[in-house]
């Protein structure tokens, strides 16, 4: 951590008690090359529509690398590369986030004050005109670009002083940065070093039913130090249980820049937005008191912090295992709160609830749910907030004119005594799907039923441990169920399978404008490119990182259906692309219709790679004995006629089952007679195994339900890092479909040759969301 002299004169934009400032960065939108005007324009649109819809208000829109600077080198705003991204300059992009009460950041170096006094005055005016000329928020200084020479210290002076005679509260990063005598002039240090893309710079190290929990075991500052980084949550990648994540840096942390996420959060269902808009909502709404923080008890927790004044606290609580855990909260002074009275406790997240009314000192139990953070908010004051007495709800929509609209959520098939708890207003009528309630509106308790069939067995729960067995005879089978559920897609791909289409203009806009950016195409990350008949796209093995195929990789091909096919085309295009694989050479591969049946088949490579198929019989799926670098097309056809492939998926990294037999297996049995609406299966497999030496699926009837998710990520063609592949703790997810339930299943866990056979396999149901019936309470002002 950097040192700094506490009687400095200078001010850097913000002290310790400085409110939070909410930030997005453009990091993993863009990568090195660098965000446009167009992109940015349909960025921020995004925004605005979360602040137009749902109040939510963005203070900083940061560029990262590439907007001027770039890594390992220094830009300008008068360069061709610059005029080229930003034609119009910055002034349009200015006006765009000023009009939802945004401004502009930017990621740069410290230096780029080049060898002459001439280049040195052009670096100042630069910078000092974007703060001049665009009330420019936030500059990200990184060692990524370059450092600052000592002989430049002065410059640096110079130019922040500048700066900040237009931006006081200009807020600049430190990023791995010896800045000598400009250190003053900095706001932050960065903490930990660590990215939080997940999988990709932060992963597991144990089970966890999501790929986040990593996150979630990220501790605290010392001394809970608010003028530091920790880079935010990253929204690209392992979606599920983001809200934990966000909460915990919003609220737990709660550093300078926060709430603060970074990526592509357009990703996210239509169905989430409101959530991330009430996040950032409730941390605006208590952002003056928040700088405040205490450290709790390990009583309470890991990391447990309370924040507030001494009439209003709010405090984060972690759960890091497999079962939910009740922690003790006293509502005295253990928390912060002071002067008695009576103590209203509402819990936040997730999902919100009122707990209950408790005299000052009272002790209350607080459940928080496997592998989740907790908010909770106790207050003296009149609750502002409006909420709903009786039953879990989330509140989608309560801004200013507009009005209020509120998720009503319970287990389904129940019923619950619902009042309004107003806070601070009156409503004039009450609605809920439709119906008009008068009596809510008047503060008076009514019945709300919950459509749908309770559960019977919880939904979260432990089904039991994998017993040892012999290997078994559909080993092959089993592993190919999970190599074909899953894909070699970029991390950015899976999460829009993840999340489904969306109904909304602007988050569509900002999904195209990602995905049909120049720089993501030319990296050939996704397999839908093969069957787009585009030869200006296709699928490639990444080069960029470490080698990432496993044990020399297989191409695998899933015609979504049976279908008769009798000759199959990859278009590869010449030799180069051809590798490892050489021309004038047969490949073998094989064909099956049930993944336990192969019929062996050649392919022939010339400039492509070509097969003739035995197309009498139905065929779904076909794999290489290992793969082009790149394949541009994939096309069949059945007696001359070509087959549709829409459904149809590929993978290129995935190792062949013979190249690395299975040597032990562990199994469990079992049946479901229901599921709970997004649940899925955790197949936990603890210990240090070996890295892509354990796989796991299951049997169902007759069938096999392969993995499509695991933690860590399968092998990824990534947008930017290689994803992480730790030696242990892989944890398997298979979605429970409603052709699963009442069938016998059986979960098998089988290890590869060279893997380590010390370890233990669990079996755990669990369910994300949290499965509940909703209503929607509509309350008019």
């Amino acid at each position: 951590m950097p040192s700094r002299d506490k009687k400095q004169a200078t001010f850097p934009g913000a002290d310790e008690r400085t409110p939070s400032r909410a930030q997005y960065s453009s990091w993993i939108n863009n990568t090195n090359e660098g965000a446009t005007e167009a992109q940015t324009l349909a960025n921020l649109a995004f925004f605005r529509w979360l602040h137009d819809e749902y109040g939510m208000v963005l203070d900083i829109y940061a560029f990262d690398a590439g907007a001027i600077d770039g890594a390992k080198f220094y830009g300008s705003t008068d360069s061709e590369r610059f005029r080229r991204q930003f034609p119009r300059g910055f002034g349009p992009l200015a006006d765009a986030a000023g009009a939802m009460g945004c401004r502009l950041g930017l990621w740069g170096g410290p230096d780029g004050f080049g060898e002459t006094d001439e280049a040195e005055r052009a670096r100042i005016e630069m910078m000092v005109s974007l703060c001049r000329d665009h009330r420019f928020m936030l500059f990200k200084l990184d060692a990524v670009c370059g450092g600052l020479r000592p002989e430049k210290q002065r410059a640096f002076v110079e130019q922040m002083t500048a700066c900040r005679r237009y931006c006081p509260d200009l807020i600049v990063l430190n990023h791995r940065l010896e800045l000598g005598a400009g250190l003053p002039h900095t706001t932050t240090f960065l903490w930990g070093g660590a990215e939080t893309y997940i999988d990709v710079h932060m992963v597991n190290r144990t089970c966890a039913p999501h790929n986040r929990a990593c996150a979630l075991h990220r501790g605290l500052v010392p001394g809970l130090q608010r003028l530091t980084e920790d880079h935010g949550v990253c929204l690209s990648s392992c979606l599920d249980y983001w809200e934990d994540d966000l909460v915990l840096q919003a609220f737990n942390r709660c550093l300078i820049l926060a709430p603060e996420i970074y990526g592509n959060p357009w990703l996210l269902r239509d169905d989430e937005f409101p959530r991330l808009a009430r996040i950032y909502n409730l941390h605006r709404r208590f952002g003056d008191i928040l700088v405040d923080g205490m450290e709790l008890p390990e009583t309470l927790g890991p990391s447990a912090v309370s924040r507030g004044d001494e009439a209003t606290r709010l405090v984060t609580l972690r759960n890091l295992t497999w079962e939910p855990v009740r922690y003790t909260l006293n509502l005295d002074e253990s928390i912060g709160l002071r002067g008695g009275g009576e103590v209203e406790l509402r819990r936040l997240h997730p999902h919100e609830r009122i707990l209950g009314r408790f005299d000052f000192g009272e002790a209350v139990e607080v459940e928080v749910l496997p592998f989740r953070a907790c908010l909770v908010m106790a207050t003296r004051r009149a609750n502002p907030e409006v909420g709903v007495e009786g039953c879990d709800y989330d509140v989608i929509r309560d801004v200013p004119g507009r009005p209020v609209t509120i998720k009503l959520l319970a287990a389904a098939g129940t019923t619950a005594e619902v009042r309004l708890a107003p806070g601070e207003r009156a409503f004039a009528a009450a609605a809920v799907d439709g119906e008009e309630l008068p009596g809510l509106a008047d503060g008076q308790a009514v019945r709300v039923e919950f459509p749908g069939t309770p559960l019977q067995q919880p939904w979260h729960r432990k089904l039991g441990d994998l017993a040892a067995i012999e290997v078994p005879d559909d080993a092959e089978a089993l592993y190919e169920a999970t190599c074909f559920a899953a894909d070699n897609n970029a991390l950015e791909a899976r999460e829009l399978r993840r999340s489904g289409p969306s109904g909304i203009p602007q988050v569509q806009r900002a999904r195209e404008a990602f995905f049909s950016q120049p720089t993501f195409r030319r990296r050939l990350l996704w397999d839908k490119y093969l069957f787009d008949d585009d030869p200006e796209t296709g699928f490639a093995v990444s080069r960029r990182h470490r080698p990432l195929r496993i044990r020399g990789g297989a191409f695998r091909l899933d015609l979504g259906a049976s279908a008769r096919i009798d000759h199959l085309q990859l278009v590869v295009g010449g030799d180069y692309a051809l590798q490892p694989i050489k021309s004038q050479e047969g490949v073998w591969g094989a064909v099956s219709a049930d993944l336990k049946t192969w019929t062996q088949v050649r392919f022939f490579a010339t400039e492509d790679i070509t097969a003739d198929l035995p197309g009498e019989a139905p065929i779904r799926y076909v794999r290489l004995d290992g793969c082009p670098d790149r394949i541009t097309e994939v096309r069949g056809t059945y007696r001359g006629k070509a087959l549709d492939r829409s459904g149809w998926r590929a993978s290129n990294l995935f190792g062949r089952y013979r190249s690395a037999p299975a040597t032990h297996a562990w199994s469990l049995a079992f049946t479901l007679e229901e599921a709970a609406p997004g649940a899925y299966l955790a197949i936990a497999c603890h210990g240090r195994h070996g890295a892509e030496t354990v796989y796991a699926a299951c049997r169902v009837a007759d069938g096999y339900a392969g993995a499509p998710a695991r933690s860590p990520s399968y092998p990824s063609n990534t947008w930017e890092g290689a994803v992480r592949q730790p030696d242990g703790h892989y944890t398997y997810y298979i979605p429970v479909t409603a052709e699963m339930v009442g069938k016998p299943i059986e979960a098998v866990a089988i290890l590869l040759k060279g893997g380590d056979s010390d370890i233990r396999v669990e079996a755990w149901l669990t369910a994300y969301p949290i499965p509940m019936a909703a209503r929607e309470l509509v309350l008019e002002p």
